[in-house]
């Protein structure tokens, strides 16, 4: 087809279409029902202060409800800070990382804390195990390194990686995992990690903005440590800081509120529904259908190649571009745009002709299936 040329206006009718549209990758999709819990709480709740006892419950809930669906071992706490798994970085540059730390780096967003700690002048240059975009490499022991930074779910590439305690780390080592895209829709055994990190507008169809932290044992010793070693660090990124206003079920300045409402929505949803086993296996029918399409269609293909190393929230696409005899898809999500189902583009960054699905736990498979329905028709009449 001409790319000039019009897309009819009934090339998707009604019934095909997702009951949702929404099939971002963060922001993702918000429940209605989550919306709607907010608008009822709103007269009684937003706007009012973070430190009575209105917000400062719906902080506990949010901190009861992820240690249960995480189920987390006693002694763990959930910690919350404002400013998202990016500035968490920075949090962990100043109170985690205790002299030097190893990164695996497989995408945009792992690559970006091993930046974010080679900068940090009061640490020593940090390991640095990359492995091309589409795996993922794995961890090795040093013996100057306190702390390994590891990534479940690269949301760039659709990659994900178990977590295991690497063999032969240091007593005191800590294993601390950016979650991001993964908390709330991967299974993962908390005796393997430390710290589980992560923003809640991915799996729990929140807003951006809030960075929260799943912590050991271990961990909070560290942060305790490192706090009373007179190392400078700014109050707003001070895990010590953060840690006693958690404990209080408040944060250190004013968060945003309606994303902590729909973040505690969304959890007691998901505990209500089974927990995590429930999520991840929703997730992963969802993932699974788009890659069974994928290995089917003539012109596409899942971007990781190895089936263990796909993301089940997350699910990368290749189509076979113009110059091979296939579409771009580009085209295809411009013309899904116009029929309501948004932001299936490919990472900005990765230039690749791709499709990027997120099917996180909100993401009703069958809008999936539906989904892959419009993909075969869209595909067609561009290549007509």
């Amino acid at each position: 087809m001409n790319a000039s040329s019009p897309t009819p206006s009934d090339l998707l009718p009604a019934e095909i279409l997702p009951r949702d549209g929404r099939f971002g990758c963060g922001p993702s999709k918000v429940r209605p029902e989550q919306v709607a819990a907010l608008a009822e709480a709103a007269g009684t709740y937003l706007g009012t202060s973070h430190r009575q006892a209105g917000v400062k419950s719906v902080v506990g809930s949010v901190r009861d409800g992820l240690r249960a669906l995480f189920g987390l071992p006693e002694g763990w706490e959930i910690v919350l800070g404002n400013g998202g798994s990016t500035v968490f970085w920075d949090v962990a540059c100043f109170g985690l990382i205790d002299q030097c730390s190893e990164h695996l780096v497989f995408g945009e967003f792992s690559s970006k804390f091993a930046e974010a700690a080679t900068a940090a002048p009061q640490l020593r240059d940090p390991v640095v195990i990359e492995a091309p975009y589409g795996d993922h490499p794995g961890a090795v022991a040093e013996p100057e390194v306190d702390t390994y930074a590891f990534t479940h779910n690269e949301t760039s590439t659709g990659v994900m990686m178990p977590l295991t305690r690497p063999d032969g780390i240091r007593e005191d080592a800590l294993v601390v995992v950016d979650a991001t895209s993964a908390a709330g829709g991967l299974r993962f055994d908390p005796a393997e990690i430390d710290v589980y990190y992560f923003a809640p507008q991915k799996c729990f169809a929140s807003d951006g903005g809030l960075w929260i932290a799943a912590c050991s044992p271990a961990a909070i010793h560290r942060i305790e440590r490192i706090s009373a070693s007179g190392r400078w660090i700014p109050a707003s990124l001070d895990l010590s800081i953060a840690l006693s206003n958690s404990r209080q079920n408040q944060t250190y300045n004013t968060p945003a509120l309606a994303t902590l409402h729909l973040l505690d929505s969304q959890v007691r949803w998901m505990l209500d529904n089974g927990g995590l086993d429930w999520c991840a296996t929703r997730c992963a029918t969802s993932s699974g259908r788009l890659y069974d399409w994928a290995e089917r269609h003539p012109l596409a293909r899942p971007y990781v190649t190895d089936p263990a190393k796909r993301s089940h929230v997350v699910a990368t696409i290749d189509l076979e571009g113009p110059n091979e005899g296939g579409v771009s898809a580009t085209e295809v999500s411009q013309v899904l745009r116009t029929h309501g189902i948004v932001d299936t583009e490919s990472y900005r960054k990765l230039g690749r002709n791709q499709l990027r699905i997120g099917t996180f736990p909100a993401v009703e498979p069958d809008d999936v299936t539906k989904l892959i329905d419009c993909l075969d028709r869209v595909i067609e009449h561009l290549r007509a």
